[in-house]
Parts: C-alpha cells; structure tokens; sequence
C-alpha cells in the first residue's frame, strides 16, 4: 500500500458562467462531504470566476483548494490577456495547471515555456500540476513512454528536489481526453510506473515513491475505482465529469477508499 495521499482535480476548460460555476461549486461541495479530508481535492475554474469559486468555497468553510488553469511568467507588465501567479494567489488560487495538453496542441506551446511556467509557478511559492501524455499518432508509432519521458524531464528541467512536494505529475493520454476512451488500468499504470522511474532517476527513489502521478484521461464515475486501485495511480485530473457534482463526488470517493 502507498502512503501518497490521493489528489483529484476538477478542470472545468472553459466551461460554465458565473451563476453555474457557484452552483457547480456548491453541488462539489456537498458531493464530496467529508471525504476530503482523505483526498485533496482542488477545483479549476475559468479566470473571471475565481472569486465566484472561492467565495462559496470559503462561504462552506470547505477544505476543496482553488486551483487555476494557465499563467503567464512575469509579475506584471505589458502581456495583454495574460494573468500572472501574484494575481492568482490574490485570488486565492493554490494549485496551477501546466503543460495541459489543449495548451500544447490547440494553442502550441512547446516543452521549453511549460517548465517555465513550471518553474515560474513554484517560484511564486505555488503548487503545480504538471501536465504530460502522448498524442494517438505517437501512441500508434510506439512513442508513449519516448514522449512521457521527454515531457517530465523538460518540464521538471531545474525544479529543485526541495520544491517537488510541490509538484503532481499528471499523465493525459491525449487520444482519451474528451473521447470517451480511457487507457485500461494495466496500461495507465505502465504509464505511470515508468513515469515514476523517470523521477527516480531524476530526484532518487524516495523523492520519486512520494510524488503524486494522477491520471486524466476521460476518468469517470465508472472507472475511477479500478484506475487508482493501480499501485502507481494516485488520483485524477477531471474534465466532463468534473462539471456534474454528484459524479465528481464519486470519483473522490473512489479515491476516498
């Protein structure tokens, strides 16, 4: 048995409005019960409903951290649209994605400005969700673990071993995001267990037994349990079933044990 407490993330995308996203977040809230205080659970809204978020999060007095999708490397200054990690942490935002998968393929970004969001968001004193996984043409050429290893050690490239308690690696097999299909439990948790091997060579084997490697492709109501049964499953990173309450409350329950 691991001793790696579970982590479930919601990523709502860009999805809901200001009204859903406080529904949304109330229904989280009592799905979840006190479950959370056996899993970590954090939430990621659109930008323009952080405070909306976290107000009903602290209005419920719930232990469920706000988390935010993307950010940009400097402080302040001249970056039209971008939002940067000191107003995230204004907003009350702990955990930040990086590397997500639809900011690699949909708008380009390249290994090289994912660790420096990396980077930037541990600098900045906050947590990171790293996000890694193959694209179906990489998968069907046999390239899973090439890709996976060449993602972790570009986006981990100068992350200290003091910071990667603050760091969950997230694998997404890109071909099961919003596709209904999901990677079957032996092969997510091949996946998982050479990414941890990638950390082992990287930060030794302690480092690498402690970190957190969750799985976000397509994880529902109905798979969750026999995903994080995995050894080296630790929890998930949610889409669709995020924006149900009562299915989200499921998997952390899942995870819950």
């Amino acid at each position: 048995m691991t001793d790696r407490r579970p982590y479930i993330g919601g990523n709502w995308k860009m999805n809901t409005n200001r009204e859903t996203a406080a529904t949304l977040t109330r229904d989280v809230v009592e799905a979840i019960g006190d479950r959370a205080s056996r899993v970590d659970v954090a939430v990621f809204p659109p930008f323009p409903y952080l405070l909306t978020v976290g107000a009903v999060l602290r209005e419920r007095n719930s232990p469920i951290t706000l988390g935010a999708q993307d950010l940009w490397l400097n402080p302040d200054g001249a970056f039209t649209g971008e939002v940067s990690a000191e107003m995230l942490e204004d907003c009350g935002v702990r955990p930040v994605l990086a590397g997500h998968s639809e900011r690699r393929q949909v708008i380009g970004e390249a290994d090289e400005l994912v660790n420096l969001k990396v980077r930037r968001t541990l600098e900045a004193g906050l947590d990171c969700v790293l996000c890694v996984g193959e694209t179906l043409e990489q998968r069907d050429a046999g390239e899973t673990d090439k890709v996976n290893e060449r993602q972790v050690r570009a986006g981990l490239a100068e992350v200290t071993p003091a910071q990667m308690p603050r760091v969950v690696i997230a694998y997404e097999p890109v071909w099961a995001i919003g596709t209904g299909k999901t990677a079957t439990p032996d092969d997510a948790q091949d996946a998982h267990a050479k990414i941890r091997s990638v950390l082992t060579d990287l930060y030794g084997q302690h480092l690498a037994d402690a970190t957190r490697i969750i799985y976000g492709g397509s994880m529902k109501p109905g798979n969750a349990a026999e995903l994080i049964a995995q050894p080296d499953i630790d929890g998930g990173l949610i889409g669709g079933a995020s924006l149900k309450g009562a299915d989200f409350g499921q998997i952390v329950a899942a995870a819950a044990g």
